[in-house]
């Protein structure tokens, strides 16, 4: 037997038997290997994965030197008048940053920089270029032609980031409208600021970032009425040398505000010019409709009239005796260029005789009339979207020489916001609806109306208001605004100053309507302590603030599709039926 081939024969198969062994082997080891770097691919995804959801979740870093980073990118909303133009909007702006520790040369840098911007402090700029720190703001909010000089200046450690900065195409005419934002585009006054904490609400709500792109807000505004309602305010401060104007326009269907101007304003595009004194006076540059209250005179007499038509107790054909002043122990009342005769109710009114309003007011009882002051909303906030707001000063209960002050317009101050609402309630056919300045249709507002008189009353009142415009205060303001049916009512108040009224200071105001035959909108204009325009000119309202009325009803009326019409029976129209019958009586005697 070969053992000698057997033991060949043996090995060979061995190594067969080896090499399947290793290749077995090496198979099983790329195997686990691939599996592992599967394995390995699978948590790096896993990892990268968890990464971007906690990123989507986590909240970025909170403050950049002490502004708020997610903040400094952050979008508003647009905001659009009533026809879809722009009264604000994001603008992209570079703003300059520094890297400290990155800068190489301080004091090349200092000067280089000095040069580009010579309004920033040497001294400042080298400590906030100095140190280890990370990131410091140099300048926010600067120009591209700015941007393009720096980038050439070449300065290792410079850069810029861009931000969201809110631009007003319309400037100071929009300003206590929309208010203003900070540098880190945050509402910090006026709709700004209401939109700004309703929009985080909403969003917090829905769990969504600040910073996605927001659909426009279309406001009430009508930008070509506020246009016209700030030039001719302006106008006023010059032409009667006043200290300040202001003036608001309503829907009285709707409760949309078109217009709302106060004076002074400020720049919201530079809202540091909010703090600004004027003349020398700080804080002069309030929202006078909204957080001012004054008393507004003779033009109170409006909502007394109206109280005491509705309540029953006073009738439009009824007389008062006017001919003596009143007394109220050492206090007397009387009439400015009084008749000292009976007057009817609507000669009351034309004439505006305070001894006549009194008697109304007291037949009418003068808690009935407190209740009434009520029911019109002056004790309520204002249900307006702007955070500078204050409540009317009306004492809880009138004596009785507080009611009859309060029946023209003294001794209680009101918001012209508040005025305004009332005035719109009391020709809208008797419902009160909330004023906004959001975009708000008919059929919206007539959800939220509120009867306050009876339509009887809002006709009796309309009357009113038209033959003032025709015979009495307002003949001035009515003939520049011929042929818009406008009527209104004005009042002059003496102001207070050191406790005492001061006839050498005035206070100026005139509420209106117009078309009186079909009412479409209310407005009050404002002008404090006017001056004579001239030497044949008086300071009372019909000289100034009723002008200015007659003027802007003038300019919007076509705009807002008022056509003027001059046919004497819309007027005769307006006469209630019961003063008809009077005059049908005496002509057939």
């Amino acid at each position: 037997m070969n053992f000698g081939l057997v033991e060949n024969i043996g090995a060979k198969n061995l190594d067969i038997i080896n090499i399947d062994g290793t290749k077995k082997t090496r198979a099983k080891l790329t195997s686990r290997r691939i599996k592992l770097v599967i394995l390995f691919i699978i948590l790096i995804f896993l990892l990268i994965f968890s990464r971007l959801i906690f990123l989507g979740m986590a909240n970025n870093e909170k403050n950049i030197m002490g502004s708020a980073r997610d903040l400094t990118t952050a979008s508003r909303p647009d905001l659009n008048d009533r026809n879809g133009m722009k009264i604000a909007l994001d603008i992209t702006v570079p703003s300059l940053y520094a890297e400290p520790r990155n800068i190489i040369n301080i004091d090349e840098a200092v000067e280089k920089l000095s040069k580009e911007l010579p309004d920033i402090d040497k001294e400042w700029l080298r400590n906030r270029l100095s140190g280890e720190k990370a990131f410091a703001w140099i300048a926010r909010e600067l120009t591209t032609k700015q941007q393009k000089r720096i980038f050439r200046l070449g300065i290792p450690g410079i850069d810029f980031r861009s931000e969201s900065k809110r631009f007003y195409p319309s400037s100071v005419e929009v300003a206590h409208l929309v208010g203003a934002v900070n540098r880190d585009n945050q509402g910090i006054a006026g709709f700004e600021r209401f939109i700004d904490e309703k929009e985080i609400a909403i969003l917090q709500e829905i769990g969504l970032a600040r910073g996605r792109e927001l659909e426009p807000v279309n406001m009430s505004v009508d930008l070509r009425v506020q246009h016209i309602m700030h030039n001719e305010l302006s106008d006023a401060m010059v032409r009667y040398q006043a200290i300040a104007a202001a003036g608001v326009l309503m829907d009285v269907r709707s409760g949309e505000i078109l217009a709302l101007v106060s004076l002074p304003d400020f720049d919201p595009n530079k809202p540091a010019s909010a703090l600004e004194p004027y003349n020398g006076v700080k804080g002069a540059r309030i929202n006078r409709i909204t957080a001012g209250k004054f008393e507004l005179g003779s033009t109170f007499k409006t909502i007394s009239f109206a109280g005491a038509l509705d309540s029953g107790a006073v009738k439009i054909t009824d007389k008062f005796d006017a001919t003596n002043p009143i007394g109220f122990g050492r206090f007397t009342i009387g009439d400015y260029r009084g008749k000292k005769r009976v007057l009817s109710v609507p000669e009351i009114f034309k004439y505006s005789s305070n001894i006549g309003t009194i008697k109304m007011m007291q037949t009418m009882g003068k808690e009935n009339y407190r209740s009434f002051l009520t029911k019109l909303g002056f004790d309520d906030p204002l249900p307006i979207q702007l955070p500078e707001t204050t409540r009317s000063s009306i004492p809880e209960k009138f004596s009785d020489v507080g009611a009859a002050t309060a029946s023209f317009g003294h001794g209680l101050s009101v918001t012209p916001m508040h005025m305004v609402a009332a005035i719109g309630a009391i020709v809208n056919g008797g419902y009160y609806v909330p004023p906004t300045l959001y975009k708000r249709s008919v059929g919206e507002a007539a959800r939220l109306y509120r009867r306050v008189i009876s339509a009887d009353t809002s006709a009796k009142m309309r009357y009113l208001l038209r033959l003032n415009a025709l015979e009495g205060s307002g003949r001035k303001a009515n003939k520049i605004a011929d042929g818009y049916r406008f009527g209104g009512k004005t009042g002059t108040a003496e102001k207070v100053v050191d406790g005492r009224y001061d006839s050498e200071k005035t206070f100026a105001a005139f509420v209106s309507a117009f078309p009186l035959d079909e009412p479409k909108y209310a407005m009050i204009i404002i002008i404090d302590e006017p001056q004579k325009e001239n030497e044949m000119s008086g300071t009372t309202a019909g000289w100034n603030a009723g002008m200015v009325s007659g003027r802007i009803v003038k300019r919007v009326a076509p705009m807002l599709g008022i056509l003027p019409s001059f046919d004497k029976n819309l007027d005769s129209e307006l006469i209630p039926a019961e003063l008809k019958e009077i005059d049908n009586n005496l002509e057939n005697i």
